[in-house]
């Protein structure tokens, strides 16, 4: 770690070694924060939600499932809530389209949602749309997945976007995957575009965007990721159990000589979660798209002007802050 990012990383922790939360004012409330998520297919969303429920800055108020098989998703849902504790947290069951499970099944294998302590809400985006009018104050979207269920939401309740601070991971405006050195499809737009169109034209009180420009290049590896796999914590734990039956799916999933998982997947949700909190660690432009049948997000002065987050200031910085955060015990309520 060169010695800007090593201060940048000291700023974001320095906070946290005094029992104040990290990035965050001291006495200031937590931000209220709805999650949608596609979690079970790329593992990332895993990382996510234990990131959210681990950070002091963040007051998770509901977690919606989103995309394909929902029920199965509000399962690994479930199950990490309860493992964190926080059961106090409703599940919205969103639009289901499928049956198909996803990698981390066998982590839920005859898990049963009517066991789970807390509220399952049958009707994800209904839940969403209430949530969001009840609250006293602005709340934060954090979304992390295709998104038929913000669709329909905008659509059956469209007040919702003036009640709502949008932190999404979307789209590839200037690279790609892995830093390429162009554009191409991002799979949260790819797989529904109409919901990706609605999302990133919806009037949201405040809307940042990760794209693959940044998000894409999140990685832990070596001593950041040896430190969250080693870490004896419930939820870095239950990432880690998950991740070992989704990563040797993957051809790519990287051994040691010892046959251990070396480092993680790409972890792009974990921005998302990030710039909800802050963007310090990001440098932004703001510019509107148009959004492509092939799920390209292009720049065009006709679209809605949203913050994109498409450098790094810090990526290294980003990367300790994560890894510190995700191997530490989850703050308590």
């Amino acid at each position: 770690m060169n010695n800007s990012s090593r201060l940048l990383a000291l700023v974001l922790l320095l906070p946290t070694c005094l029992g104040l939360p990290a990035t965050a004012a001291p006495g200031r409330a937590p931000i209220p924060v709805i999650l949608d998520t596609d979690i079970g297919d790329d593992i990332d969303d895993t990382w996510a939600l234990v990131l959210a429920l681990k950070s002091p800055e963040l007051d998770v108020k509901l977690v919606v499932t989103d995309f394909g098989n929902t029920e199965h998703r509000a399962k690994i849902v479930a199950r990490i809530l309860e493992v964190a504790g926080r059961t106090d947290i409703p599940i919205g069951i969103g639009i289901k389209d499928g049956d198909k499970e996803s990698p981390q099944a066998e982590w839920v294998k005859g898990y049963d949602l009517a066991t789970y302590p807390g509220r399952v809400l049958k009707d994800g985006v209904q839940a969403l749309i209430d949530t969001a009018m009840a609250a006293k104050e602005p709340m934060t979207l954090i979304a992390i997945g295709p998104a038929p269920n913000l669709k329909a939401a905008l659509e059956r309740e469209p007040r919702i976007a003036g009640k709502l601070r949008f932190a999404g991971m979307y789209g590839s405006l200037h690279r790609g995957y892995g830093g390429k050195p162009a554009p191409e499809p991002e799979w949260n737009v790819k797989a529904s575009q109409a919901a990706a169109r609605a999302v990133l034209g919806a009037p949201w009180r405040e809307a940042i965007v990760t794209p693959l420009d940044t998000c894409s290049l999140v990685q832990l590896k070596g001593e950041r990721y040896a430190r969250v796999r080693d870490s004896r914590d419930p939820l870095a734990r239950a990432v880690l159990e998950n991740y070992r039956l989704w990563c040797p799916r993957q051809e790519w999933c990287a051994k040691d000589a010892d046959h251990v998982i070396a480092k993680s997947s790409t972890l792009f949700d974990t921005v998302a979660v990030y710039l909800a909190i802050s963007s310090d660690l990001v440098k932004t432009e703001t510019v509107g798209v148009r959004v492509t049948d092939e799920g390209m997000t292009v720049p065009d002065p006709a679209g809605r002007p949203v913050q994109w987050a498409t450098e790094w200031a810090s990526l290294d910085g980003f990367e300790e802050w994560l890894a510190s955060r995700l191997a530490s015990p989850a703050p308590p309520r």
